[in-house]
């Protein structure tokens, strides 16, 4: 039994950052579809969702399968309890990069305000955050995943002001509502996309350690 277990622990790993890798590619893909433009590389982000969508109804099936078949206790549990919470947060952040590869195809036809600089380094923020909480993850590192959970409280600082720009630009520019409304849809995805980032971290820390940090003060 004890060797099954491990087989099939050993899977679920290969599942779950085959996943990882996946979403880290069309998260990349879908903000370099919206910087640059090309609408032939945001199609492409929203048919792959299908695959990670896939995917995630694998990661989920083995994890039930290995809860019936071998009752697993103490870490894991908790890992098996964490990769189906993980999963779920992957999903959401490929979900939100088809998007925001939608978005990119609508503000292309629409007419173009001046793009504020810190959605490009809210976007860089963005996909940092969440390699660090794959690297966490993958590197099975509480320490690492505490960093991303102090990481998010920054890029919601800068959704805030992001927000509070495009705000200021709607009323000087409303001939650009269409777009600038389309740009706030954005920073509300991207600013998610880090929530989502966080909650992969707190599950890497509830897995090692076997505590729970979520809905705790970032320290």
């Amino acid at each position: 039994m004890a060797k099954h277990l491990e087989k099939e622990l050993e899977r679920l790993k290969k599942l779950i950052y085959t996943l990882s890798a996946r979403v880290d590619e069309n998260l990349e893909l879908s903000v370099k579809s919206f910087q640059e433009n090309d609408l032939d590389l945001a199609q492409k982000v929203i048919a792959d969702d299908k695959i990670i969508d896939d995917m995630e109804v694998e990661v989920e099936e083995e994890c039930l399968k290995a809860l019936a078949l071998y009752q697993p206790v103490a870490i894991d549990l908790r890992f098996i309890t964490a990769v189906m919470k993980m999963t779920s947060d992957l999903e959401r952040i490929g979900d939100l990069a088809a998007d925001i590869a939608k978005n990119g195809i609508a503000i292309n036809k629409a007419p173009k305000p001046k793009i504020p600089l810190d959605l490009h380094q809210m976007s860089y923020l963005v996909k940092a955050i969440v390699r660090k909480s794959l690297d966490a993850l993958v590197n099975i590192d509480p320490y690492l995943a505490r960093e991303v959970i102090k990481d998010d409280a920054e890029i919601n600082a800068m959704k805030a002001e992001m927000k509070d720009e495009i705000v200021q630009a709607l009323q000087r520019e409303p001939a650009h509502a269409e777009s600038l409304i389309t740009l706030l849809a954005i920073t509300h995805r991207l600013e998610r996309i880090g929530d989502h980032a966080s909650n992969i971290a707190e599950d890497v820390i509830y897995m090692v350690e076997a505590e729970i940090v979520r809905h705790q003060p970032a320290e």
